[in-house]
């Protein structure tokens, strides 16, 4: 009898030692399980991975940039500002340039809709024919962006950056009745196809119009925006009207050709105006004898700057302002020194 008791009691202690067994192997499989779940701490690698992507998926965003011409200093400027910040956001920008062709734009801007925009900084050649391209670019679901020179139909534009252009024209006007209150015949280089433009020559027209004496525009050309064909118009203006009193040029590069023209014929009673505030022209106010009566200024590097920061926030789903204009104001040879000649301000 004490034998076999002694047998019940050695099995029962292999019986527990089994359930304590196994009860150790469920917890350490338990364990095991919660190691990738749980707190942060647990997934702290998991979590980098993700952000990893959400960097790279960020980085991926491409920006496109189609302006008039990346001959003009002015949009070379312009360029060069907003690729510093939108890099500097983290987005890839694609730049293209038309050359003052709106068929090469157009050509451009299917490429990179082909290429994968997400977004585009656009200053159309030209104001109308650019839109069969906006309607491309809202098809294939790119943001746009609309800087210095306005398209015709701006129901396709998420947000707009330029100059108060009418403003700009209207301080040349009122400077021009200040230096020449008699009045006189006026010439008038332009460029139908660009609003910016447009807004210039009416803001300067309309100030003429509130002169005493009048002020007779004998003459008006489209230089398409261009150095050489402002240089062409303007020498052929001066032969036609050797007595004329003023030039409104619609920017400064405008401008520039019509200084050459007027040097080289020397007609020292001529003023000159620019809208742009470019160096070139800056460089000319310091000059004693300059035909140069003033430009009125704008700051590519403020538009681009602010253009780039819109971008992003549309892309990055931030709140944006529609439309931005920045002030422009009249650099003569009285204040040229304010703004230095070697930049743009």
């Amino acid at each position: 009898m004490n034998f076999c008791r002694r047998e019940d009691a050695l099995a029962m202690r292999k019986r527990i030692f089994a359930v304590l067994a196994m009860a150790v192997i469920c917890s350490l499989a338990v364990s095991a399980c919660k190691k990738n779940v749980g707190t942060p701490e647990d997934n702290a690698a998991s979590r980098e991975e993700d952000k990893g992507d959400a960097q790279e998926e960020q980085e991926e965003l491409t920006v496109g940039f189609s302006v008039i011409d990346m001959k003009n200093p002015y949009f070379i400027t312009l360029e060069n500002a907003t690729r510093e910040v939108i890099e500097e956001k983290g987005y890839r920008m694609v730049m293209k340039d038309p050359g003052t062709d709106p068929r090469e734009q157009a050509v451009q801007i299917k490429e990179m809709i082909e290429e994968g925009i997400d977004a585009i900084i656009l200053s159309p050649v030209d104001w109308e024919k650019i839109t069969p391209s906006l309607q491309e670019l809202k098809d294939a679901g790119v943001r746009i962006i609309n800087v210095d020179t306005q398209v015709k139909e701006m129901d396709y534009v998420d947000a707009y950056i330029g100059s108060d252009n009418y403003s700009a024209g209207y301080i040349c006007g009122m400077d021009l009745i200040k230096r020449r209150p008699d009045g006189g015949k006026i010439a008038i280089l332009e460029c139908p196809t660009q609003n910016s433009i447009n807004d210039r020559i009416t803001g300067f027209e309309e100030a003429l119009s509130t002169a005493e004496k009048g002020f007779e525009v004998v003459a008006r050309a489209d230089t398409a925006g261009e150095f050489d064909r402002a240089l062409e118009e303007s020498r052929e203006i001066i032969d036609e009207f050797p007595d004329i009193t003023a030039i409104m040029c619609g920017n400064d590069q405008i401008a520039v050709g019509a200084t050459t023209s007027v040097n080289v014929a020397r007609a020292e009673d001529v003023l000159i105006y620019g809208v742009d505030g470019s160096p070139d022209i800056k460089k000319e106010l310091q000059k004693t004898n300059t035909q140069i009566a003033g430009t009125a200024a704008q700051s590519p590097i403020h538009m681009g700057q602010e253009a780039a920061r819109i971008a992003d926030c549309i892309l990055s789903g931030q709140q944006f302002e529609k439309e931005t204009y920045e002030e422009v104001f009249m650099i003569n040879k009285d204040n040229v020194e304010m703004y230095g000649v070697d930049g743009w301000q």
